[in-house]
């Protein structure tokens, strides 16, 4: 599978007012030529973004979903809605599995309103070559251990990006992996110095919550 971790950047205090359209309009259009939408959130600590998980089957499946979806009468209709509540689409890591992919659950329908109560952390590192296989022998076991168990863990997809309409961010080599809480007061951090002599920049760490219609919950 092939994933993108998308981070929008809104205009100030329009994040709800995408997620509704993206919930009411998106969805489905997009999972009927092929995309797996896995996972929309909000991030409490950045009111003003918007970031969400899809994935395809491959680059070249990722190419034709995405022509189909872009050019199709979905996203004709509500480009420019969804276009004016936002500054930047342009953060986007192009991703492929690195140890456990996402189990998603059944998305709740059109319309539904209560969020779960459950709360994701995404870890973004910088990395140099051969993190993954150091991370899955000396962290994972630490994180399993502490009751923090990866849920999923990814790295960069080096592949030339077959949608160019849509960047992706190019240049850097990353690690990203996910946990899961059952509430946001149950989230902790584990400390991983085995992993800091690999690290090329600071770690980046997302608290995401998911939203009324995500299928990560």
């Amino acid at each position: 599978m092939i994933y993108e971790l998308r981070n929008y950047t809104m205009r100030p205090g329009r994040r709800d007012e995408l997620i509704a359209l993206f919930e009411r309009e998106f969805v489905e259009p997009q999972e009927a030529v092929g995309i797996r939408v896995t996972g929309t959130f909000r991030d409490p600590d950045a009111p003003d973004t918007f970031p969400w998980v899809r994935a395809f089957p491959d680059m070249e499946s990722r190419r034709a979903s995405l022509e189909a979806f872009y050019g199709g009468p979905v996203w004709r209709a509500h480009r420019d809605a969804a276009n004016a509540t936002m500054e930047s689409s342009d953060d986007v890591l192009l991703l492929r599995p690195a140890g456990p992919e996402f189990q998603v659950s059944e998305r709740p329908p059109v319309g539904a309103a209560e969020a779960p109560p459950s709360s994701y952390v995404a870890t973004v590192y910088h990395v140099t070559d051969g993190f993954a296989g150091l991370f899955a022998r000396a962290a994972a076991p630490v994180l399993a251990e502490a009751g923090v168990p990866p849920v999923a863990c990814f790295e960069t997809e080096p592949a030339q990006n077959t949608f160019p309409r849509l960047p992706v961010r190019t240049g850097v080599k990353v690690f990203v992996w996910f946990a899961r809480f059952d509430t946001p007061e149950a989230e902790r951090e584990v400390d991983l110095p085995m992993l800091e002599p690999c690290l090329t920049a600071a770690p980046v760490r997302l608290r995401l919550r998911p939203t009324a219609r995500s299928s990560l919950r």
